[in-house]
């Protein structure tokens, strides 16, 4: 049996993740990348490394940043301190890349120049330090980030820009702080070497912003006229910096995955940066995506299942954290008409983030689950927070017992559940209203 070729289209954590499990599953895997070509700094969650650590991107979880303290100063009130990881992308980026050397996948530095398909396969045109190469592929990994090609119209949150100022001040202790402004936010970090980053996030169309020239200078002022980043850089805030613009606004893509291909991370959807989940719901969709690849591959006959899980999942994601980046922006009020302010703490919709919930709306269906490494269809437990479904708690199944439950008294049901299980299905239940007894 000849093994499939597949070809990833980035190497940032998304990228990087699908590659190695696939690598794992025994596929050939080649990755191509275009190395960082400007500094910057991120701040995670415990959640983007634990899900670092469960893709075997040790290397890359390792150089993660000890969690320093974040200042949040938000609709005119200083908040208490919260801890943020923050991370060196460009040490980041090389830890990614040993990643994925140690566990033989081929990595090559190389500017993708265009793809031509068909439904058997790709054929890239690179450009590398060799000059022109080529390269053919069964499957397709598009995991470049939000500059990937589109794939069609898609849905697009306010148009957004954040701009990085980047420069040296003096060593000091390292930590984060964010602060809201009218026309706008910025998020700031200082490295314990004196690197130090301010990204002020606006809004492309209605930010009366000069010409390109001038727009150091002009960050710069802002700086020096914010107590709150005075007062975290000192006076280094007020020093030319060397500047970087990039769009921020929430994209999700309209398909995410065909008969050969699939994109994951920002190249399948990319939030809001205030939502602070940029690199965890990259990796949350990179995680789902060699089950739906292997499944397509090997399983012909559940490959539009396998393309149904990995769309609905991706849509689920961009829904959720559009919601919370919404709710984090209807949470400052001085501002909440203005042109920055009033599309996002509206957008995308008005549902709730958190829908009440009640144990008599709950429905059992079919749907798509991983099973064994592939995409399967099971009864699933579908739930206003959770319209996917819910296939195990805890390790245990959770349609039969609703089903159960739903037909006759609790206490006999939950005797069928071991000891070590029930606890958790207990609190499951009650949070969604069953009178468990």
């Amino acid at each position: 049996m000849t093994v499939a070729h597949v070809l990833v289209l980035g190497a940032g954590p998304a990228g990087a993740a699908v590659a190695l499990s696939l690598g794992r599953l025994g596929y050939r895997v080649s990755v191509v990348s275009e190395w960082r070509h400007f500094d910057a700094v991120e701040g995670v969650s415990a959640r983007v490394l634990e899900g670092l650590r469960q893709s075997g991107l040790s290397d890359a979880a390792q150089c993660v940043y000890p969690p320093s303290v974040r200042h949040v100063h938000w609709n005119g009130t200083a908040l208490a301190p919260n801890a943020e990881y923050l991370v060196d992308r460009r040490r980041f980026d090389i830890a990614l890349r040993q990643d994925l050397r140690r566990a033989s996948i081929d990595v090559i530095r190389a500017h993708v120049r265009g793809v031509q398909s068909c439904s058997s396969s790709h054929r890239a045109q690179i450009e590398g330090e060799q000059g022109t190469a080529y390269l053919e592929a069964d499957f397709l990994v598009e995991a470049r980030g939000r500059l990937a090609p589109a794939a069609g119209k898609g849905v697009r949150g306010p148009e957004t820009l954040s701009l990085l100022s980047q420069w040296k001040g003096r060593p000091g202790p390292r930590g984060s702080a964010v602060e809201s402004m009218q026309d706008g936010w910025a998020w700031m970090a200082r490295l314990r070497d004196g690197r130090c980053y301010w990204q002020w996030t606006l809004d492309a169309g209605s930010a009366a912003l000069p010409r390109k020239n001038e727009l150091a200078a002009f960050c710069a002022a802002r700086r020096a006229g914010s107590v709150v980043a005075m007062e975290f850089f000192g006076a280094s805030a007020r020093r030319p910096a060397t500047l970087h613009a990039r769009s921020s606004t929430a994209t999700l893509c309209a398909q995410t995955v065909g008969a050969n291909w699939l994109r994951v991370g920002d190249a399948a959807m990319a939030v809001d940066p205030l939502s602070g989940n940029g690199m965890f719901q990259s990796l949350s969709s990179a995680l789902q995506a060699p089950a739906v690849i292997n499944t397509i591959l090997t399983r012909p006959e559940r490959a539009p299942l396998a393309r149904r899980f990995h769309q609905q999942r991706i849509d689920n994601l961009f829904a959720r954290f559009a919601r919370i980046g919404r709710d984090f922006y209807a949470t400052e009020h001085r501002w909440a008409c203005s042109p920055f302010w009033q599309p996002r703490n509206r957008w995308p919709d008005e549902q709730p983030l958190v829908v009440p919930v009640d144990f008599r709306h709950l429905r059992v269906e079919r749907a798509p689950v991983i099973r064994d490494g592939l995409i399967d269809e099971a009864d699933v437990v579908i739930t206003p927070e959770q319209p996917v479904g819910i296939w195990h708690l805890n390790g245990v199944e959770l349609a039969p017992v609703i089903r159960a439950l739903q037909r006759e008294p609790n206490a006999r049901v939950l005797e069928t559940v071991a000891p070590r299980q029930r606890q958790a299905l207990h609190a499951w239940l009650a949070a969604h209203r069953y009178p468990v007894v």
